[in-house]
């Protein structure tokens, strides 16, 4: 020991006297003693072991690991991603020719295990505690209800690019007022009350009014709230049920809704459009530039008559187990705007409403009920002038949380025949079906979708 202690000795007034040539002050401070020096080699002297360097680089590499675990967890911040399986079963006491269902909107098969619909949905809305005013939703939908709700191709011209997204829109809150929300993409449609998902309406099947107002709308839409009850709506859109529009004319919603108090809501809509297309799909020749696969040829003259759409629906809980909704609507569209030669600009209209009843029983059991009555004078949604009605019982049983069975019976019937039987070419005038859905959803969105 004494001798590696010289050593060093040896080597420290080596380095002193090199650091006296190079920074003459600060060397002088620079003393080792004895004592300096033993207290030095006081420690234990350890040789490397194997394995050290592999155990450094795996604490470095979880090191890594937990600052990517933490980014990806900030990116995922406030963002829900929930899914969804919508299944059933349904029977048609008509037993109809190619067990269809008709006038139905997502049962539309009789005597079949089916796939409504399977959703996905991603959510990143605004949070203003967060100092966060923007947001963006994605819905993708697969299934028998996507083919139903769209992409219709006398309203959509390419209609498969836009088939399984069902809405997709960014959000930005202006810090206006009570702060203004606005969004820009495709929305289901608020026109009435009810809408795409299975878990969140009264019913398993769709009313008659569903089916026939519009499912989506393209296009940019405000959300005034003037206070904490009420609160102004307004759209300009491509038209309905039209992401790629049919026509130069855009649509306008105009409406509001109200909450006078905690247990009731109340919406009103009026809906201003110009439904009838301005051109036809063509097979493109030509050098006119057109959109992929795409040809146009204009239609002249174009008719140019308006919808107008009259909208309101208003739900109230009565008691925590107890819920009333009704919907009122009226629907007028003309071909023509002004009678001439050659143009007829008698209205067709549509009218009627719903009402609803719901009664929680326990936690695991509920009971609904729906009367529906629509007036189709001039076909516009059946085809055919006629008034059609349904009564419709649905029983739910909460199998576990996410995990629905619901059990329905319903009767449609008509004043004309306009339902499919057993007999090719016979229409009779009602139709009784009974139908099991099951229901799944996992996620981590709250409440309605």
């Amino acid at each position: 020991m004494q001798e590696r202690i010289t050593n060093l000795e040896t080597e420290v007034a080596e380095l002193k006297a090199m650091m006296r040539q190079l920074h003459p002050d600060a060397a002088a401070s620079a003393v080792a003693t004895p004592a300096a020096l033993a207290s030095a080699f006081s420690a234990p002297i350890t040789s490397p072991v194997p394995g050290d360097e592999s155990q450094t680089q795996s604490a470095d590499r979880q090191a890594v690991l937990q600052a990517e675990d933490k980014k990806n967890l900030e990116f995922l911040r406030g963002t829900t991603i929930d899914l969804g399986v919508d299944t059933y079963y349904a029977y048609n006491f008509n037993h109809p020719i190619g067990r269809v269902n008709l006038l139905r909107a997502y049962d539309v098969l009789s005597n079949e295990f089916s796939l409504n619909q399977a959703s996905v949905i991603f959510d990143h809305p605004p949070d203003l505690t967060e100092g966060r005013r923007w947001g963006a939703r994605l819905d993708l939908q697969f299934g028998q209800a996507t083919d139903t709700l769209q992409g219709n191709p006398l309203n959509e011209p390419r209609p498969e690019i836009y088939r399984n997204i069902f809405q997709v829109y960014g959000t930005y809150v202006l810090p206006v007022g009570q702060n203004v929300t606005v969004d820009f993409g495709k929305w289901a449609s608020s026109i009435g009350i009810e809408g795409n998902y299975t878990k969140d309406q009264m019913n398993y099947s769709r009313s008659f009014w569903f089916d026939f107002l519009p499912f989506y709308h393209m296009g940019v839409r405000a959300t005034v709230p003037l206070n904490d009850r009420f609160t102004i709506n307004y759209w300009v859109v491509n038209g309905t049920n039209q992401v790629e529009a049919t026509n130069g004319f855009k649509d306008e919603l105009f409406g509001f809704t109200a909450k006078p108090v905690k247990t009731v809501s109340w919406t009103l809509n009026y809906y201003l459009g110009q439904e009838h297309p301005d051109r036809i799909v063509v097979t493109p020749t030509g050098p006119i530039p057109v959109q992929p696969g795409l040809g146009f040829e204009a239609i002249r003259p174009a008719p140019d008559g308006r919808t107008h759409i009259f909208d309101s629906y208003v739900t109230w809980q009565a008691t925590p187990k107890l819920a009333f909704a009704l919907e009122g609507d009226y629907l007028i569209e003309r071909l023509w705007r002004n009678s001439g030669p050659g143009r007829s600009s008698a209205p067709s209209h549509v009218d009627g409403g719903a009402a609803y009843v719901r009664y929680q029983f326990t936690p695991k059991i509920a009971m609904a009920t729906r009367a529906e009555y629509l007036s189709d004078r001039g076909g516009l949604f059946s085809g055919i002038t006629q008034a059609l009605k349904e009564n419709t019982m649905t029983f739910d049983y909460m199998m576990a949380d996410g995990f629905l069975m619901r059990y329905e019976w319903r009767r449609d019937f008509s004043n004309r025949p306009s339902f499919l039987s057993d007999v090719q070419g016979l229409l009779v005038k009602q139709q009784n079906t009974a139908t099991l859905g099951v229901v799944w959803w996992w996620g981590r969105k709250e409440g309605t979708w």
